[in-house]
């Protein structure tokens, strides 16, 4: 048995003999023709002219849909790196005009798309507008114009010293692309912790594949979109998928791979990576104390920090600050300069306001959850601590 898409239907009766409903129709494309279907379980709702059905293999009714996308595997992954080693291997990669064409072709993408990254980060965080420009898009743009203008001064060539040994020989260090390259992002910052790696791989040369997170699926999406439309698809691509096609693509021998993420996953990366001698750039997340000493400027400290927790992302960042070291006698001070602070950034309600990100997944907004609700803090909460699970805000 298979499962089909067929439409439109024509001349169709039910049957229902309880246990289950036989469907009668006649093709469109082949008229007196009929076909029977049984359909499990019966519907619970009217048929309609548009539905899924079930038919037997026998059925010669057109398919008026793919069958389901076929999971990237190994060997599916095997076949992109060969594909890419190919690419790398004419040398166009290396050339520099091949290299400002990819670097000005993000950054037109950036600016022509410039609403639907927006609107895809918004989607996945609830990230403001502003806040989208400022750390996402902005960023991106930097990283480009940075790239573009340095290129020729970073592929000249480097004059080297040489010893009596080799006189009158001279030397230079020449800087040479490594190959295919894998970049898996992160979900926090997922357009601009995406693509300014990319910038970096291609702007030394590599053939390169990008694993946007999972947890961000807006943007991943949207990103896959870009890529194909504004990039070389035969030496740039993008990788959508979760833990698999992570796995699938770990289980190559890439030349280099760059990971923003947790310590958790960096060390699974670093121990496929181990297997063939891959280097590894690894930007892993941790804890973030503040310091703060009595002789500080409250206001300041206060709006610095909220800035880091509130205003970035909603804490998801790696600027916030997870805990605070000051004295018993200061922390009142503190707490009120806080308090204060945030009812002028955010208004008397907090929840309500429209510069606030949402917490990207119910699965964080649970340990989030959890970590409020221990029995030694859910009554020492002295700002904060509102909630709303359906929407996802903390």
């Amino acid at each position: 048995m298979r499962s089909l898409c067929v439409e439109p239907f024509q001349n169709f009766s039910v049957v229902d003999t309880g246990a289950r409903r036989t469907l009668t129709y006649c093709s469109p494309w082949k008229t007196n023709h009929k076909h029977e279907a049984v359909l499990f379980p019966p519907p619970s709702r009217p048929i309609r002219k548009s539905l899924c059905v079930c038919l037997s293999s026998s059925s010669k009714l057109p398919v008026m849909m793919e069958e389901k996308k076929k999971t990237f595997d190994a060997s599916e992954a095997a076949l992109l790196v060969k594909e890419l080693n190919e690419s790398f291997r004419t040398g166009k990669t290396k050339s520099y005009e091949w290299r400002v064409s990819q670097l000005k072709s993000i950054e037109k993408m950036v600016v022509e798309r410039e609403k639907d990254i927006c609107e895809a980060l918004y989607k996945d965080l609830s990230k403001p507008e502003f806040e989208a420009f400022v750390s996402e898009i902005a960023m991106v743009k930097s990283s480009c114009k940075e790239a573009l203008k340095e290129l020729k001064h970073w592929m000249k060539p480097e004059k080297a010293k040489t010893s009596m040994e080799t006189y009158p020989s001279s030397a230079e260090i020449v800087s040479e692309p490594l190959g295919a390259v894998l970049v898996i992002s992160t979900w926090n910052y997922p357009f601009s912790l995406s693509v300014k790696p990319v910038i970096g791989a291609i702007t030394a040369g590599n053939a390169t594949v990008l694993k946007p997170s999972e947890i961000a699926p807006a943007t991943s999406s949207l990103l896959s979109k870009l890529f194909e439309e504004y990039l070389d698809r035969s030496a740039v691509r993008v990788v959508e998928g979760d833990v698999p096609e992570t796995t699938a693509l770990l289980e190559q021998k890439w030349d280099k791979i760059f990971y923003t993420g947790s310590p958790r996953v960096g060390r699974i990366i670093m121990t496929a990576a181990a297997k063939h001698l891959t280097p590894v750039v690894l930007e892993l997340g941790g804890k973030c104390p503040a310091v703060i000493d009595s002789d500080v400027d409250l206001q300041v400290t206060a709006r610095r920090i909220i800035a880091g927790k509130w205003q970035a992302n909603n804490g998801q960042a790696c600027i916030s600050v997870d805990y605070i070291i000051t004295t018993k006698d200061f922390a009142p001070k503190l707490i009120d300069a806080l308090r204060k602070g945030i009812e002028e950034c955010f208004g008397t309600d907090p929840m309500e306001s429209k510069d606030i990100s949402r917490i990207v997944s119910s699965n964080h907004f649970s340990r989030l959850q959890s970590l409020m609700d221990e029995y030694k803090v859910y009554n020492k909460i002295v700002v904060g601590g509102q909630r709303n699970q359906k929407e996802l805000w903390v």
